[in-house]
């Protein structure tokens, strides 16, 4: 990872699915951490989990895990909770990272919407966007993601950002493609 890429980045998104790919993937996402942190720029994890791609379930939960807790922001799904944390309740999910020094979780529940809770004890559930037809769920959680991080990045509340995370995700699974469904920036402005 060239070190340079970071002086001028203030967030960095990383996903578990890069961690998973091989042992040198997890050294360069930990080594971006690493980076990111001395730079001081924000940390956001997607969880992510491809079981298929790891050698067993306790390397996997342990190595998202550790990654989670070094980072800021951490997003998991309420089923992907039931393998990392050993719970299917939002609030459970969330206090476990709280507890290792996460600043901000959100869960992701499907179509029901999503559950945050800060550091400071923030906490509400973000009802979902109703969606007529599901044509293709790949990239919905991805969309997520970049509908939470980009309002955050714009200054948006945690609430609001959970809502246009919301909103991307229900956009993603209107269509096919991983993110064929994200909305330009003229075009985010007129759904909001």
């Amino acid at each position: 990872i060239d070190r340079s890429l970071f002086h001028s980045s203030s967030h960095l998104h990383l996903t578990g699915v890069a961690a998973a790919v091989s042992s040198s993937m997890r050294e360069a996402v930990q080594q971006a951490l690493t980076f990111a942190k001395e730079q001081g720029s924000s940390i956001s994890f997607d969880t992510n989990l491809r079981p298929s791609l790891w050698p067993d379930t306790d390397t996997m939960v342990n190595t998202i895990n550790q990654l989670a807790f070094a980072c800021d922001i951490v997003l998991p799904g309420v089923e992907e909770g039931k393998i990392l944390v050993g719970s299917e309740d939002p609030e459970t999910i969330a206090d476990f990272y709280l507890s290792q020094g996460v600043n901000t979780v959100i869960v992701k529940l499907g179509g029901q919407g999503a559950y945050y809770k800060t550091a400071t004890g923030e906490s509400a559930t973000v009802a979902g966007y109703p969606v007529k037809e599901v044509i293709d769920t790949v990239g919905a959680g991805d969309s997520f993601a970049v509908g939470v991080i980009s309002a955050l990045l714009d200054g948006e509340s945690t609430e609001q950002a959970t809502r246009r995370g919301n909103l991307f995700g229900s956009l993603a699974v209107q269509v096919r493609g991983d993110s064929e469904g994200l909305p330009t920036r003229a075009q985010l402005n007129e759904l909001a």
